[in-house]
């Protein structure tokens, strides 16, 4: 006679393999007299016919698995159970026919299987049902918490998985198992001295073993890194704040302007750009003592920028211009943009004023003149042909817009 096997179950849906509810006396006289009798009406219907509802030859294998002395595989959930086999589950989870002990052990066996399938969760549900029933079997409840611990742990609920490890140490000092499982939980945990001490715990008390010398070499060896970047990373930040508090000096001793200035007085976010592609590079000094800039010069005729990450003092506009036009832009049609055919403004939006930029001149000497502004932690020019309509356009544009946005 085939072994009946419990419900097999989905990850995803979360069956209880406890019934809702136990049954009583009087329901387990009443199921046993129900199956009596539909035995006796199958057998006076024999009596009154011939026999012709055996199982189809090409189906017998497929009828008899239905049965639960022959199953084979355990029913899906939501199928129709047998009521031999609904009986037997009542049994198997009844209290009133099982000790507290019983009933923990099979609940663990059920985990056990679970587990065999890899279904993690429901092994945790199983083991959890078990401890649940507190029995007084200190070796029963050690295997339940260590068995729990692997489904967390393989679930990669590390944490979960530490303390019932712990736990199962604690009621099962010499645990093999669960003292390993701890020193794993704790390097996943990225305590890695924890687990540097665990493994030599380990060691100590059941000897070297390869798994365990492994996992302590990478703890110390991922520690060791993990000291090495966090040095690191503090000098970054010194170096950073460093760098900042020189900007910040340079910045104020040549009296740089910020049309943000009105509203606000921190420089850190004076400096910081506000456009996307230029976010990344604030205004900054370098060790020589030069001021970096991001920079923005703008094309009116086409409605296009062009973004310069980083531009320092001792650039001229005419070594930019010359970096700039050195490919034709692809809306330059004539190839009229180059270096001695264009003229370079920049705005004050404050006097709501316009000024043009002497190309011989460098980037220090421009951000020194008392009517350039900084604005949005960048630089702005405006580059339009000379002596042209779009210039003129341009200029027309620019003090009507000034005007009516001045500040």
């Amino acid at each position: 006679m085939a072994l009946i096997e419990e419900i097999d179950r989905d990850d995803d849906q979360q069956v209880s393999k406890k019934p809702t509810s136990k049954m009583t006396d009087e329901e387990r006289a009443a199921l046993a007299e129900k199956m009596d009798k539909e035995l006796d009406d199958f057998i006076d219907s024999l009596e009154k016919r011939g026999y012709t509802e055996g199982w189809p030859e090409d189906r017998w294998e497929e009828e008899m698995n239905k049965h639960p002395f022959f199953m084979k595989e355990s029913p899906k959930p939501g199928d129709e159970l047998h009521p031999m086999l609904e009986g037997i589950q009542q049994l198997k989870y009844d209290p009133m026919e099982n000790t507290l002990e019983d009933l923990a052990a099979t609940y663990k066996d059920d985990g056990n299987y679970d587990m065999k399938n890899k279904k993690y969760r429901m092994a945790i549900y199983s083991y959890t049902e078990g401890l649940n029933q507190k029995c007084e079997n200190t070796e029963l409840n050690a295997t339940l918490y260590n068995n729990r611990s692997a489904a967390h742990f393989f679930l990669k609920n590390y944490r979960s998985s530490f303390f019932d490890a712990k736990k199962a140490i604690e009621l099962k000092s010499d645990y093999e198992k669960a003292a390993f499982r701890m020193a794993q939980c704790s390097f996943h945990l990225k305590k890695y001295e924890e687990c540097i001490e665990l493994c030599n715990q380990y060691i100590d008390k059941y000897g070297q073993n390869d798994k365990c010398l492994d996992l302590r070499k990478k703890a110390r060896e991922t520690h060791l890194q993990e000291l090495r970047d966090e040095r690191k990373k503090q000098n970054e930040q010194r170096r950073k704040g460093e760098t900042l508090k020189r900007t910040i000096e340079e910045l104020k001793s040549r009296n740089i302007r910020f049309e943000e200035q009105l509203e606000t007085s921190a420089y850190e976010d004076l400096i910081k750009p506000s456009y996307l592609p230029l976010e990344e590079y604030p205004i900054q000094i370098t060790d020589v003592g030069q001021l970096r800039w991001p920079a923005v010069f703008c094309y009116p005729e086409f409605e296009i920028c062009d973004f310069q990450q980083q531009i320092y003092d001792n650039n001229t506009i005419y070594d930019i211009l010359c970096d700039l036009f050195s490919e034709r832009m692809p809306q330059d049609k004539t190839y009229k943009y180059k270096p001695d055919t264009v003229n370079v403004y920049f705005e004050n939006r404050i006097k709501a004023t316009i000024h043009q930029v002497d190309v011989r001149k460098t980037i220090k000497e421009i951000t020194s003149d008392k009517n350039f502004l900084v604005g949005r932690g960048i630089l702005t020019f405006h580059v339009v042909t000379k002596s042209t309509d779009a210039e003129k356009r341009f200029l027309a544009q620019e003090r009507t817009r000034l005007n009516i946005t001045k500040f």
